[in-house]
């Protein structure tokens, strides 16, 4: 069983900034591939971005592509997502997630989800 804690969000003007961290526990963190994904209010949850067990593949929401970068310290058991130019329409409920699949960004391969972290940006 896998616990993920996602920290790091927060209220920012557009324009500005936020890194979100994911924090991995009770599994072998290194063999998942780790997402993140977001909610807005009425809306589905969709994929942000992703990136594969070893770091060496990633994949990005064509709405965030050049302004967003997932990372990850498999030492560390964290993964983190870098926010620049953010704008009023990334402001959603955020979730780290991990999968068993590798190199997929499909909600539904993956199993684990953490509890969620707030973006709120502000115009």
């Amino acid at each position: 069983q896998v616990q993920l804690v996602e920290s790091g969000g927060g209220l920012v003007q557009a324009g500005g900034s936020l890194r979100l961290s994911c924090a991995a526990s009770g599994g072998t963190f290194s063999t998942y591939t780790m997402a993140w994904f977001r909610q807005a209010p009425g809306k589905e949850r969709e994929f942000v971005a992703a990136i594969t067990w070893s770091g060496g593949s990633t994949y990005y929401a064509a709405s965030v592509k050049g302004r967003f970068t997932i990372s990850r310290d498999n030492a560390e058991n964290t993964v983190n997502l870098q926010m620049n130019s953010l704008n009023p329409e990334d402001t959603a409920v955020y979730y780290c997630a991990a999968s068993n699949v590798y190199r997929t960004y499909v909600a539904r391969d993956f199993r684990y989800w953490g509890q969620g972290t707030q973006v709120t940006v502000s115009s």
